[in-house]
């Protein structure tokens, strides 16, 4: 019998990177840039306005010489906070200006500032020529012909300097970073609208079973719903895949045959559910190996412990070979799919999240198994420290049953070497964000 660890390493060592195409940077998030962006403009492109107020030269509203300092322009507080002074309103004749002129977000009219005067900005708009610093409205009487300051600025205060952001040459986005939405601001930043990344894996999800029919039909005597493929479609799909969903394929081994390597040729990944155990399992393998090497094994796990793996077609294509019993398949796809997937995706992290949690009720397990018991996960609210409640392989809970599965935020990961999980106990838990 395998160990997990062991059949991990084999799965996720063949991991396909899809080949890298060019899309809308809008299409991007969470994909790995296959190129390196540099910025060719500064950004931002001119001196703009950080803050709604009046552009001035500092000097000509006290400056440094004044009493107190202004708040730097990259400052925490100079934008959206209050900037009420906390000193006392310091009113001087020579601090009234001049209002000359408005200017609002996106003009393109230059305007040129002139020795002691004052022009109107909004937030984003650019700056004057010889301005070197904005006075917010709040440290002013707000007026509209001449305006007074009741503080002063230094030069540079709420201002944002031409290139404050980035300079031509720097570097937006590297290649192999994956591309979560700060990246994305930064491609745009840089006036890229497409990026060279690796594409989604393609994943074909088919089952196979003579006791299958979809759920359109009405099952009869001896028959069930596919329920594992619609499940599995649906956990790649959440772990990142582009996903086909073939469902039952039935019919003659020719048409068998022509499915599998159709699918082969337009896949990274390729899913068979329904391909171990049972005579009908063993001529879908034997189907299977005509396109290459498939290892049918035992892994030390529970459930989904009987599964399969094989490298398909010239391209030699991961294929996982997976129980028809949804819970099972799941659970199979959870454990070893999921990270195969995230290694096509370039993604750091391959893994659930795991804590340790506190567990408030009995759990079995099989001995000489590593154990996936579905589980809820939650928090004490006094001392915030994790808990979880077992809801498959809890006593008297059948572990095969699906709806359990449904209620589940987790799974509680049971050693290999333990049988039985008692109230207060403390395992170790893998945390799923979303139910599954």
């Amino acid at each position: 019998m395998r160990s997990v660890e062991e059949q991990l390493a084999i799965v996720t060592d063949a991991a396909v990177i899809p080949e890298p195409v060019r899309m809308s940077i809008g299409d991007a998030l969470g994909l790995m840039a296959a190129e390196e962006v540099q910025a060719t403009v500064p950004v931002p492109g001119f001196a703009l306005a950080a803050v709604d107020g009046y552009a001035v030269r500092a000097v000509d509203i006290g400056g440094e010489r004044a009493l107190g300092r202004g708040i730097e322009a990259d400052h925490p507080d100079a934008q959206g906070a209050d900037l009420t002074p906390s000193q006392p309103v310091m009113t001087l004749p020579e601090r009234s200006l001049p209002v000359v002129g408005e200017v609002p977000a996106g003009s393109r009219q230059p305007l040129r500032l002139q020795p002691k005067q004052a022009v109107r900005v909004h937030t984003g708009a650019p700056l004057p020529t010889l301005a070197d610093a904005v006075l917010p409205l709040e440290w002013s009487d707000r007026g509209r012909k001449r305006v007074t300051a009741q503080r002063p600025v230094r030069s540079g205060d709420f201002v944002r300097r031409a290139g404050d952001d980035m300079q031509p040459g720097d570097v937006a986005v590297g290649a192999g970073t994956v591309l979560g939405p700060a990246q994305i601001g930064l491609l745009a930043a840089a006036g890229r609208s497409k990026v060279l990344v690796y594409p989604r894996p393609r994943v074909a999800v088919l089952s196979y079973g003579h006791e299958l029919v979809d759920i359109d039909r009405s099952p009869g005597h001896g028959q069930v719903f596919d329920i594992a493929s619609y499940a599995v479609a649906a956990a790649a799909k959440e772990a990142g895949a582009e996903v086909n969903h073939i469902g039952i394929a039935a019919g003659e081994p020719r048409r068998l045959r022509e499915i599998i390597e159709t699918q082969l040729q337009r896949s990274e990944l390729l899913i068979v559910l329904g391909a171990v155990g049972g005579q009908g399992a063993a001529v879908l393998r034997g189907l299977l190996e005509e396109f290459g090497d498939v290892d049918t094994t035992r892994v030390a796990m529970h459930p989904g412990s009987v599964q399969g793996f094989g490298l398909l077609g010239p391209g030699r294509i991961p294929a996982l070979l997976l129980p028809n019993n949804p819970v099972s398949s799941l659970v199979a796809f959870e454990v070893f799919g999921r990270p195969l997937l995230r290694t096509s995706l370039g993604k750091k992290t391959i893994h659930r999240r795991l804590v340790r949690a506190r567990c408030i009720n009995h759990v079995s397990s099989i001995e000489g198994r590593r154990g996936y018991v579905r589980a809820r996960l939650m928090r004490d609210a006094e001392t915030q420290d994790y808990l979880v409640e077992g809801l498959g392989g809890a006593t008297g809970a059948p572990a095969h049953l699906l709806a359990g599965l449904a209620e589940a935020n987790a799974m509680i990961r049971v050693p290999e070497a333990v049988s039985e999980i008692r109230p207060g106990d403390i395992v170790d838990v893998l945390f799923v964000a979303q139910r599954w």
